[in-house]
């Protein structure tokens, strides 16, 4: 599959609107086939059962009315709910987070049970027929039996007590969802799930591949990279005999004649039309294949929470732990992306080079100004920096850490006075402490 398929596909199911289509689809099917049930007599014996009471065309007709239009009215609500929670969201979290609130599988979920529901029940209704229709017969009038699917009125009932369910559990998780430490958890949990899956190899420290220089080839296109086909390019390498250094990685800005690559073994001109399928650009970043982009969601909840107009660290320090659990993944992993069965010193692709240090760059480093000037927010990412080290055992990787501590309280001095300078002194010869036992 090429890149663009692939990330189709990807954010396909990402969309709002997605699962609310799927679910009308199969309502529809699910109508059809209930229909098909009653007409053929298979839900004859609900008559024998004494519990349950035979519905007239009339009842019929009332009860999935009112229930098409309870049904679409609620999905109203329910758009609307959602619409509120993500401009909210976006005001005070940062743009970036409202791919998170639009993929969010609560939020779809609960609006494709309403929109499916309605769907069932609109096309029910068309089946049912009062004991008082006629139609034309050889040009004669003639009275038509009522028809009240039976089996397809109960389904119904069971679908609006599954929409009720829904509506109870939609209250309670828009709310939910907006909290800024379910937010943060969302973010941090999704970075750590993309690293370990990104690196899957543990307690060995090698940093990635360096690259090998070659031809360039440059971008045809403006946008950011969505997605790589790694596969793919691996197949072009392997069959033209050549060696791929990629100049970009996930979540780049190109434009044209930027350097896309350096290519050692061949021509650029001659797999040039077969390497540009394999990268998907758009005009939007997104979380496939870029754990930088939630890195950046982190750091960014931190540096507004720590502006003085919002003034709130403990929003920052939250965002402080959960980049720190990130880090310490990071920091205990092979950064070699495993892109090929075989050893990655061998692989004919080679990603752009990604070293511990960019990451901590990325992290750490983008959030220290903000967090110097905050006393409270200082001492805990001096915990969070030692903390994210305890289990790493290269020197080298604890070495960058410790750093990036001295580098904090380096700006601290500049930033703080008096006790709040006294109290993150105290606190970095603790932090100085903990790594040299």
């Amino acid at each position: 599959m090429t890149a663009e398929i692939r990330f189709f596909w990807a954010r396909l199911n990402a969309n709002y609107w997605f699962y609310p289509a799927l679910f009308a689809i199969l309502a529809t099917f699910l109508a059809i086939v209930m229909l098909y049930l009653d007409r053929a007599g298979f839900a004859a014996f609900l008559s024998e059962r004494e519990i349950i009471v035979p519905v007239r065309p009339t009842g019929a007709t009332n009860t999935l009315t009112v229930m098409a239009s309870a049904l679409i009215g609620v999905a109203s609500t329910v758009f609307s709910i959602t619409l509120v929670a993500v401009t909210y969201a976006s005001g005070n979290y940062g743009p970036r987070l409202l791919t998170n609130f639009l993929e969010d599988k609560g939020n779809q979920i609960s609006l494709a049970t309403f929109i499916g529901s309605f769907v069932y029940a609109i096309i029910v209704l068309r089946a049912v027929r009062s004991e008082d229709e006629t139609t034309m017969l050889d040009g004669t009038q003639t009275a038509l039996p009522g028809f009240a699917p039976q089996l397809s009125l109960l389904v119904a009932y069971v679908l609006m007590a599954l929409c009720v369910a829904v509506l109870v559990f939609f209250l309670h998780h828009v709310p939910s969802s907006i909290r800024i430490n379910m937010v943060l958890k969302r973010i941090g949990a999704r970075l750590v799930d993309l690293v370990r899956e990104t690196y899957p190899i543990e307690d060995e420290f090698h940093d990635a591949v360096e690259p090998v220089a070659g031809q360039v080839l440059t971008a045809w296109d403006t946008g950011y990279v969505q997605m790589i086909d790694f596969e793919d390019l691996v197949e072009i390498a392997d069959d033209c005999g050549c060696t791929f250094s990629l100049c970009v990685r996930t979540g780049d800005f190109i434009h044209r004649d930027l350097p896309l690559m350096e290519i050692k073994g061949c021509a650029p001109e001659t797999v040039e039309e077969r390497v540009r399928e394999c990268f998907n650009l758009g005009s939007l970043r997104t979380p496939e294949q870029d754990p930088e982009f939630l890195i950046d969601e982190l750091v960014e909840i931190g540096l507004r929470a720590l502006s003085p107009g919002i003034n709130d660290p403990f929003t920052a320090i939250t965002a402080l732990h959960w980049l720190g659990a990130a880090t310490s993944e990071i920091a205990r992993r092979d950064l070699r992306k495993r892109i090929c069965e075989d050893d990655a010193e061998d692989c004919p692709v080679i990603p752009r080079f990604d070293g511990f240090a960019h990451f901590l760059d990325r992290g750490f480093a983008s959030m220290r100004s903000a967090v110097a000037a905050s006393g409270n927010a200082t001492m805990v990412m001096l915990d969070v920096i030692a903390n994210a080290a305890a289990p790493v055992k290269d020197e080298d990787r604890r070495g960058k850490l410790l750093e990036q501590g001295r580098l904090l309280v380096e700006q601290a001095r500049e930033a703080l006075v008096g006790p709040d300078l006294d109290r993150v002194e105290k606190r970095y010869r603790v932090f100085e402490e903990r790594f040299e036992n």
